[in-house]
């Protein structure tokens, strides 16, 4: 499975982005794909997933409300639609897939930076 990451770049506060994720290489739809961030000098910290199969969601309390994830079976792509953008938005994006019937993320795409000016 390979994940192509892109859409980051700089926007103002308040301003909003979508990130894409492109998957290849599937073989099944029982996998959860995921978003993290990372600020460096900081751990990694999850912002979003979506079980492919299905389409249930969750989102840690920081982006609830703000951030939306979603797929697009027939591109084979998972999108992030980042919102009402802060500048502690502000990290380095990626995309991770699980094995099919695991939760833990094995696969992970290149960087997309997001930016947010104040």
């Amino acid at each position: 499975v390979q994940l192509q990451a892109s859409g980051g770049g700089l926007v103002q506060a308040g301003g909003s982005l979508r990130l894409s994720c492109v998957a290849s290489g599937l073989t099944s739809s029982s996998i959860v794909v995921g978003w993290f961030r990372q600020v460096p000098g900081k751990e990694r910290e999850f912002v979003a997933r979506i079980l492919w199969n299905g389409g249930s969601t969750s989102y840690p309390d920081s982006v609830k409300g703000r951030f939306t994830i979603s797929r697009d079976n027939a591109k084979k792509t998972v999108y992030l639609q980042m919102n009402s953008l802060k500048p502690e938005d502000t990290a380095i994006y990626y995309c991770a897939a699980s094995r099919p019937y695991s939760s833990s993320y094995v696969y992970w795409g290149q960087e997309t930076l997001v930016t947010v000016s104040s």
